[in-house]
C-alpha cells in the first residue's frame, strides 16, 4: 500500500507563508492498495488539489471509483466534499464509509453540509456521481470487513461530546491504521483500540497539541505528542507518522514538536519506532 498526504491540519485550513513547509488544509489521505484501488481517509480541505489531480485520468472521464473512508463528521474532515471535482462527474462512483448505524444517519450528516444556508448545491442528488453510503458500526462485537483485497477493523474512540472512528487496513500482510481525533482518557486507549493499533507497519495518529496545549483544552478531544507516542510504543508500531497540527502551529512549531515527539519516544522504548511528521505531498510505501 501506499499513503499520499494532501491535508495534515486539524479544526480550519492554516494558509499562510508560515505553514508552507507542511501545508494548511484539513485531513484528507490518499492510500493507494497494492491491488489497484483507491481509498480516501476522510475528505478536508486537503481533497480539493487531489481532486484536480484525480480529473486527468479516469475520475475526469467518469470511470473512476473511491472508497471514502470518514473518521466523522466535523467538517474539518468532510468540507472538501462539495468541492471535490470528481464528484460532479457523472459515472464515477464513490462509496462512503463513516461512522452511524444506518446509512440514512449518514446521509443526515453529509447533506446538513449542504443546507443552503452552507452551500449552493443543496443536496447531494445534484452532484453528477453515484454515492453509496456504508455505515460502520465501531461498537460491533467484530469491527471486521473487507474492501476487495483489503480487510478493515474499525473502532471508536473518544472525541471530546462525540466519538472518531480510527481504522486498521491489513494486505498482504502489511498495515496501516489512521487515527485521527482521539481524545483518550487518562488510562489511554480502550483495549478495543490497543489491539486495532498493535503491530502496525504504520501508525497515522492524531498530534494535534503539544502537551502543555492539550492540558488546557482537554474538552476538544484531541490528541498530544505525548498521547501518540504512548500509543505507539504500547502498540509496538513500526512507524508513527505525526498528523492534524493545530491550525496555529506554524512550521517551526511542528518542527520541535516533532523532536521532541522523537526523545518521548525514545524515553518510552521506543527506539526502533521511525518518526515521521506528515507534510502535504509526502508518500509513504506501507
Amino acid at each position: 500500500m501506499e499513503a499520499t498526504f494532501w491535508g495534515v491540519r486539524g479544526s480550519v485550513p492554516a494558509p499562510g507563508p508560515e505553514m508552507n513547509r507542511y501545508g494548511g488544509n484539513t485531513a484528507c489521505v490518499e492510500l493507494r492498495t497494492a491491488s489497484g484501488a483507491l481509498f480516501m481517509l476522510d475528505i478536508g480541505t486537503g481533497a480539493i488539489p487531489f481532486g484536480r489531480k484525480l480529473m486527468a485520468d479516469a475520475f475526469g472521464k467518469g470511470t473512476g471509483e473511491v472508497n471514502l473512508f470518514l473518521s466523522h463528521a466535523h467538517w474539518d474532515h468532510i468540507q472538501g466534499f462539495p468541492f471535490f471535482a470528481p464528484v460532479f462527474v457523472p459515472g464515477n462512483r464513490f462509496v462512503v464509509h463513516g461512522p452511524g448505524r444506518s446509512s440514512s444517519m449518514l446521509e443526515g450528516i453529509l447533506e446538513g453540509q449542504m443546507n443552503p444556508h452552507f452551500s449552493p448545491l443543496y443536496t447531494m442528488r445534484n452532484l453528477g456521481a453515484s454515492i453509496d453510503l456504508v455505515p460502520v458500526d465501531g461498537a460491533a462485537k467484530d469491527p471486521s470487513f473487507d474492501c476487495g483485497e483489503v480487510r478493515i477493523k474499525a473502532r471508536l474512540n473518544p472525541h471530546g461530546a462525540t466519538q472518531a472512528l480510527a481504522y486498521r487496513f491489513e494486505e498482504n500482510g502489511r498495515s496501516l491504521v489512521y487515527a485521527s481525533d482521539a481524545g483518550y482518557p487518562a488510562g489511554g486507549p480502550s483495549a478495543d483500540v490497543r489491539a486495532l493499533y498493535h503491530g502496525a507497519d504504520v501508525l497515522i495518529h492524531d498530534c494535534t497539541y503539544s502537551p502543555e496545549d492539550r492540558a488546557h483544552r482537554l474538552a476538544r478531544g484531541f490528541s498530544s505528542i505525548a498521547d501518540a507516542a504512548q500509543a505507539a510504543v504500547e502498540g509496538e508500531v513500526k512507524k508513527l507518522v505525526m498528523f492534524h497540527y493545530d491550525q496555529d502551529y506554524s512550521d517551526d512549531v511542528v518542527d520541535a514538536l516533532a523532536e521532541r515527539t522523537r526523545r518521548l519516544l525514545d524515553e518510552l522504548g521506543g527506539t526502533s519506532i521511525e518518526l515521521v511528521p506528515a507534510r502535504e505531498g509526502l508518500t509513504l510505501l506501507v
